[in-house]
């Protein structure tokens, strides 16, 4: 299946810019920067805390993350998949070069599989990553 992996530059450039404008409204729609923003309330480590509480209370609070994650993690699955299936259908549909009417012609697997390879690459995330900390930028926090 063709994704941004293993397609033309030009064509890469063109898909880019179709999912920029989907995964834009849909990334705000589920509100995942929020979402993925959200931490535990961790527990202080006093002055006074020795090394071994030190260390016990560090464990504590990676724990809290580790927890405070999985919950980030269901939140935004409830939103994509529950609140949101159809967009995020257009956007799996457009990443694997699919257009969004036509989602159901292939199956799921083929869908994680070729969406796991973009995911997977370095690259392409740096890329994205860019792009989206280029446009979360207000006009006066550019340089």
């Amino acid at each position: 299946m063709k994704n941004l992996t293993n397609c033309t530059p030009g064509e890469f450039i063109k898909q880019s810019v179709r999912i920029k404008k989907i995964a834009s409204k849909w990334l705000k729609d589920i509100d995942l920067v929020n979402i993925r923003s959200r931490q535990p309330e961790y527990i202080t480590i006093p002055i006074t805390a020795t090394a071994e509480e030190r260390k016990e209370i560090l464990l504590k609070n990676a724990q809290l993350q580790k927890e405070q994650a999985i919950k980030n993690l269901s939140e935004i699955f409830d939103m994509a998949f529950e609140k949101y299936p159809d967009e995020t259908l257009s956007v799996l549909a457009l990443l694997c070069f699919v257009e969004p009417e036509n989602v159901n012609d292939h199956s799921i697997v083929e869908y994680l599989d070729s969406v796991m390879d973009v995911f997977e690459t370095p690259a392409i995330l740096r890329f994205f990553g860019l792009l989206a900390s280029m446009q979360s930028r207000t006009p006066t926090s550019r340089a």
